[in-house]
């Protein structure tokens, strides 16, 4: 299973209903292969909903520990995103990221 750190997310800064709808890209890295990149939010969402090559996809954030899983969610009108599960901070939610 391959896994990927979310590391920074890019918004559009539009009037979203949801605020996970402004994110356009997520940065990530992987840190088994040290691949790393900043890709369109439908890919990595994408990659989650769908194994590659038959390997399933998951992420996270670890901006403090312990690091929480992130999951697929779908907003009203249907954008699907990412978000994180809840935990004890809010410096692990993808909205608190770094832009990229």
């Amino acid at each position: 299973m391959a896994e990927i750190e979310v590391t920074g997310i890019r918004k559009d800064h539009g009037n979203h209903q949801n605020p996970h709808e402004a994110a356009t890209h997520y940065r990530w890295v992987e840190h088994s292969s040290n691949k790393s990149d900043i890709t369109l939010r439908q890919t990595v969402v994408g990659w989650l909903e769908n194994s590659i090559n038959g390997e399933r996809i998951t992420a996270y954030v670890n901006r403090v520990s312990p690091r929480v899983a992130c999951y697929v969610n779908k907003s009203a009108v249907g954008t699907k995103f990412l978000e994180t599960t809840a935990d004890s901070t809010s410096q692990n939610n993808l909205l608190n990221l770094p832009e990229c």
